[in-house]
């Protein structure tokens, strides 16, 4: 019951019991200030005094008090007393023990005065306390409770005086043996807070430490071992785990966090090193992953953050010198040296070297290593959602064999073989695996998981540039590492988002043919034939990727060409395929199997691409994914006017500017009507023969399911509005809408509207509707402001049909836990339209009126919801660990920059 006393206040107490501050009284000039500390002293007695006579007032009260309610009336319980006593005195010694130091017990005081560990003098004051403590319980118990006289709440000895004697001296001997082995020991531990790691590394969204003493104590560790808090996003991506030890980083071992920052201070962006680890549940053997450092600014540069006691703020400070290449690779890449080509050791090192060096081992063994690793990816990838297992080990050895012998081993280990069909031969050098890994910073437009795998193929492939095409299930958004591995050549490259088509489900990813060295004589691009289109009983050739990268193909009949997809818009509005008719085959091959569909000579037709949709049910949403046919001429388009030169924003791809295409959209969600419903709402015979004479085959009218807020079709059409006609041209599918776009653009002295006859509430009508020109590029700017992530609202929830009356103002695509915006209550899937009472109608008045907010000042913040309910909160700033960044993308360089905008520390921030 006794807590550590403070040595330097014991010893000043002695000194003066003693006499030692004396020596003021013979000197005049100090009397003034030896009463005036005399007068402190005796203050500082009298609140010892009381504390003591307070706990032991309540110890004695609360504990006899639960004995003698449990006599009586026998509700409390042997267990409930020994719980009683235990809080009670746990309680006075939290609460006490730092102004008396605890000891509520004359036995205790005593033995800390013959230990030299208390004054003497104040022995019998304690004491005094104590007992006077003690009896004004017992008294308030005696008059707070009706007690007989002869009722006794004690216990007898049931054995011989010297039983009891013997049995209080053991049971004495162990309440003092642990008081003292706590409070007097200098080996116990005294101080849990000096002992808890007082310093951590913040490295792209890692948080790791020394391991801690409580931690050391649960896994059987050494104390101070390089500890994962949190894995983040560059080790997440590797696939180490929470609470992993790491031991070998960059071929150099780690004992200490200092060695790992040593070796942080090496590395540039993009580069790709081995890390070792153990975990406590497998602490006998090292796992290998590949870590990638970023490659774009996700994350503020590695940062190592101390406890302040003083203050009882962590401040922080850069972990990494100011010359080290990973803090000089944005300034190197500005001036013309690409960051990738920095490597620990040697600056002259190419990224594709060292890419090559640490994929060479694999080549040795040909395609069967080649299917070990790769079988590991798709297990990682499959395993759960977004998550991975822990990988195995890796011999990073170097090969000697030369790259040309690489290549014909490889080849010769990978030719077809006598069942497999020609489609499937001229088509596996064009597959792609492409997996790609979201920043849980950049959550944006709705993403639903950070870990996305599919097969894409080659486009295009030339000496200066390679396409890929895959499913917008898979590439989702451009703020996104994309990393591609080539069925024709065992190599993993990185490749950049360049293009998302703002409505089909398709995305363009460019990558360096030369990254692929001599992988890049085999790698070739697919032969695509948009003309003529599929029809129902087609035969196609099915062809993807199995789990070790080798082409898989089935034979297929089409069961429906021109499928009308009609997705439902998701819980939490997120990228759905509108306007687009897919193609069905005969055959579930399940839904994670993607690819391509060509005909009998390896031509690709379509792509086998996933959707993403939700199901609902009563109380519930569940996602679901299936896999539809993509017509290939929606890609070839696009590709041909990257290739040709388009008129949109110019896009650094592999060192070359190129302009990027641009997409005149009606921007208007419609679904397929089938005739024999439409002529319930009014439609006539004339227009019903007419369009069956357009389009036999698919007897259908589209509706208006609604606009997108802010297009120039929202005040135009309305839901159930019936396209009839553009431009005095039937109409019966989405291509005639995005055909009759496309003309618009031909003719450069159009005003960008369409000509319609539309059927509205069963009268026919003509309208001029306004056409929207989008870019492939996706969200490229976003703001954090006190742990809330904003954006413009992306399309997903424009398709929703409702913008604040403010205007398109800012939308809160997601939230950080334990965040200034959380602790207010703010949440994601909301607008903010005004801070402070001035419009945010975009993110320029957004950051105008946040970065006029000082640290610790509170905001009104006015925000409205998706379904248009109004709501003001308050969110007070914190600078010093939430400081307000920016994240955009910037076309000269093809990067991610963060740039501050307001912060305590912006050097460090």
């Amino acid at each position: 019951m006794a807590a550590k006393i403070n040595h330097v206040d014991e010893a000043e107490l002695s000194r003066m019991e003693e006499g030692g501050g004396g020596s003021a009284l013979h000197d005049p000039s100090a009397a003034g200030s030896c009463r005036s500390s005399i007068a402190v002293n005796v203050v500082q007695t009298l609140q010892k005094l009381l504390a003591e006579a307070i706990g032991t007032y309540f110890i004695v009260f609360t504990g006899c008090a639960a004995i003698v309610v449990d006599k009586t009336y026998g509700s409390v319980t042997y267990p409930g007393i020994s719980v009683t006593w235990g809080l009670i005195i746990m309680i006075v010694i939290y609460s006490l023990g730092h102004i008396s130091g605890a000891h509520f017990n004359p036995a205790v005081t005593i033995t800390f005065a013959i230990l030299r560990r208390f004054p003497l003098k104040q022995v019998p004051l304690y004491i005094t306390a104590q007992l006077t403590g003690s009896i004004l319980a017992s008294g308030t118990l005696s008059l707070l409770l009706d007690v007989p006289p002869e009722a006794y709440f004690g216990t007898e000895p049931s054995g011989s005086n010297a039983q009891s004697l013997v049995m209080e001296i053991i049971i004495s001997f162990l309440l003092m043996f642990v008081i003292f082995g706590n409070a007097v020991d200098e080996r116990a531990v005294q101080d849990l807070h000096s002992i808890t790691p007082d310093n951590f590394l913040e490295v792209s969204g890692a948080v790791i430490h020394p391991l801690s003493y409580q931690q050391a104590r649960n896994f059987h560790f050494n104390c101070g071992l390089v500890y994962v808090a949190e894995p983040g996003y560059m080790l997440f991506r590797a696939g180490v785990p929470h609470h992993a030890i790491i031991k070998k980083f960059a071929g150099e071992e780690i004992s200490r966090l200092a060695d790992l920052i040593s070796v942080l201070s090496k590395l540039s962006m993009g580069v790709r090193v081995p890390l070792e680890y153990i975990t406590y549940m497998d602490r006998h053997r090292r796992k290998s992953v590949l870590v990638t450092v970023d490659r774009h600014e996700w994350y503020a540069p590695p940062r190592v953050y101390a406890r302040d006691d003083s203050t009882g703020l962590w401040i922080a400070r850069l972990a990494l010198p100011s010359n080290s290449p990973l803090l000089s690779s944005v300034i190197n890449y500005a001036g013309g040296t690409d960051p990738e080509t920095m490597l620990p050791g040697n600056d002259e090192v190419s990224l594709v070297e060292y890419a090559d060096q640490q994929n060479s081992h694999k080549l040795v063994d040909g395609a069967a290593s080649m299917e070990a690793h790769y079988n590991h990816v798709f297990e990682e990838a499959h395993s759960r959602d977004g998550s991975l297992h822990e990988p195995r080990e890796e011999n990073l050895d170097h090969s000697t064999i030369s790259e040309t012998a690489v290549v014909r081993e490889y080849q010769a280990a990978i030719t077809p073989g006598a069942n497999t069909s020609v489609a499937e031969s001229v088509i596996e050098p064009t597959l792609v695996l492409v997996e790609v890994h979201v920043p849980p910073s950049c959550m944006l437009d709705g993403v639903h998981s950070q870990h996305f795998l599919g097969t894409g193929v080659i486009i295009h492939h030339s000496q200066n540039m390679g396409l890929v095409a895959v499913d917008k299930n898979t590439v989702a958004i451009s703020a996104c590492d994309v990393m591609l591995s080539f069925a024709a050549f065992p190599i993993e490259i990185p490749g950049e988002v360049v293009f998302l088509h703002p409505v089909h489900n398709y995305a363009v990813v460019a990558y360096d043919p030369s990254a692929l060295g001599s992988g890049a004589s085999v790698v070739r691009a697919a032969e695509l034939l948009p003309e003529p289109t599929l029809h129902r009983g087609d035969t196609v050739y099915l062809v993807g990727l199995s789990r070790s990268l080798r082409a898989t193909s089935r034979k297929s009949i089409v069961t429906n060409p021109c499928d009308a997809l009609d997705i439902v818009s998701a819980d939490c509005p997120r990228y759905r395929a509108i306007n687009m008719e897919v193609i069905e085959l005969d055959t579930d091959f399940g839904s994670t199997f993607s690819g391509v569909l060509t005909d009998d000579q390896g031509r690709v037709q379509a792509v086998w691409g996933s959707f993403s949709g939700q199901l609902k049910h009563s109380n519930h949403s569940s996602d679901h994914r299936f896999v539809r046919g993509i017509p290939i001429y929606t890609i070839s388009q696009v590709l041909d006017k990257i290739l040709s030169g388009a008129k949109g924003p110019a896009l650094l791809i592999n060192g070359v500017k190129r302009p990027m295409p641009l997409v005149r959209i009606l921007e208007v969600e419609l679904y397929a009507t089938p005739l024999s419903k439409a002529q319930s709402f009014g439609l006539t015979d004339d227009w019903v023969q007419a369009l069956v004479k357009k389009d036999p085959l698919r007897r259908q009218v589209l509706h208006v399911k609604g606009c997108f807020a802010g297009s120039k079709a929202e005040h135009v059409l309305e839901h159930g509005d019936m396209i009839l006609a553009i431009n005095k041209e039937p109409v019966t599918c989405f291509s005639d809408v995005e055909n009759a776009c496309q003309e618009l653009d031909k003719n450069g002295e159009s005003d960008g509207r369409l000509h319609m006859t539309i059927l509205r509430q069963g009268h026919e009508i003509e309208v001029f509707v306004g056409t929207d020109v989008r870019d492939g590029n996706g969200t490229v700017r976003v703001i954090n402001w006190c742990g809330c992530i904003v954006q413009d609202p992306h399309p997903a929830v424009r398709a929703l049909g409702f913008l604040p009356e403010e205007g398109h103002c800012v939308y809160v695509a997601s939230i950080y836990l334990g965040s200034p915006v959380h602790r207010g209550g703010l949440y994601a899937f909301q607008w903010i339209v005004e801070v402070n009472g001035k419009s945010t109608h975009d993110l320029d008045a957004f950051v105008k009126v946040t970065k006029k907010l000082q640290d610790g000042e509170v905001a009104c913040v006015r925000t409205i919801n998706l379904k248009g309910k109004p709501r003001m909160l308050n969110v007070k700033q914190d600078l010093h660990y939430w400081p307000t960044w920016e994240l955009r993308f910037d076309p000269d360089t093809a990067k991610w920059r963060r740039t501050i905008i307001k912060a305590l520390h912006p050097d460090v921030s």
